[in-house]
């Protein structure tokens, strides 16, 4: 299937725009929080401590529609001070402090193929002249079926109004020609915002980069228009398994057995008909 969300929306000569976020440089500053919550007067999520780092957002949801993973991870086998060869200084050396942070900024992917936009009854998600997905809130009706039908989990409902919210790519910057705040206030450019086709060749570049630098567990993330959602308008380069990160390894369209199955209820529907009709006649000739 065609990744030529734009055209199939029925909008013309508007290239597909995008997100790379290169985690590889991301400093974890958290610029990209305050300046999507500043720009989208994004109501405050409760400065709470969460236990889990620097991290005290926890996770994307109705107000927090940026979010900085900060992962601290061992990135050698842990030493259990058992006795080894060689003087200690050289032991060192070798293990190092055996820690590493990775850190990366999440957000709404913007699916090729959304299901949210699939099971939306009233159509206030739709997919805009950009190719990003867009809740209108004030068509939302608080039903939620997106909410269970986005195989991330970023779609959320404010708790005090039932309504659903998340990034919108700063929709009104974009149509003025504009960057979204988000990557306009990223000090490295770990967040880059353009259109969709040279962003994929930028992360390309990067990704052949860094393996011949001798980083090869780096690895594109929702960049391949053959993944389980027709590749992402928001994808990555991590530096390890999504699953490190927080994000699903192979999500899939969840609504991409919908045709199959009405087409299944339509024949057991027939079926039924069918018998019916045969037990009716029956009747009717004794």
């Amino acid at each position: 299937m065609s990744d030529d969300v734009v055209t199939q929306a029925g909008w013309e000569n508007t290239p597909r725009k995008g997100f790379f976020t290169d985690t590889s440089v991301c400093i974890g500053c958290k610029a990209c929080e305050v300046a999507c919550k500043e720009w989208n007067a994004v109501p405050e999520d409760g400065l709470n401590f969460t236990g889990m780092s620097y991290d005290n957002t926890g996770a994307l949801g109705a107000d927090t529609w940026r979010h900085v993973a900060f992962i601290e991870q061992k990135k050698r086998p842990v030493d259990l001070g058992m006795p080894t060869v060689g003087t200690p200084s050289a032991q060192a050396q070798e293990t190092g402090d055996g820690m590493r942070w990775l850190m990366s900024s999440d957000v709404c992917k913007h699916c090729t193929h959304a299901a949210c936009l699939d099971v939306c009854p009233t159509g206030a998600l739709f997919r805009t002249e950009f190719g990003t997905v867009v809740v209108q809130q004030d068509v939302c009706n608080g039903c939620g079926y997106c909410v269970s039908a986005c195989p991330y989990g970023v779609i959320d409902q404010r708790k005090d109004d039932g309504r659903v919210f998340k990034c919108t790519m700063c929709y009104d910057r974009i149509g003025d020609g504009l960057e979204p705040a988000c990557a306009k206030a990223c000090p490295t450019d770990s967040i880059q915002y353009g259109d969709l086709d040279v962003l994929r060749a930028a992360a390309d570049a990067r990704l052949e980069t860094l393996h011949a630098q001798g980083v090869p567990e780096a690895e594109l993330y929702g960049r391949d228009p053959d993944d389980g959602v027709g590749g992402n308008g928001a994808f990555f380069l991590l530096l390890d398994r999504p699953e490190v990160y927080g994000l699903p390894p192979d999500p899939v369209v969840t609504t991409r057995d919908l045709p199959s199955m009405w087409r299944h209820a339509g024949v057991a529907a027939l079926g039924l008909l069918a018998a019916a009709g045969a037990a009716f006649a029956a009747g009717a000739r004794r």
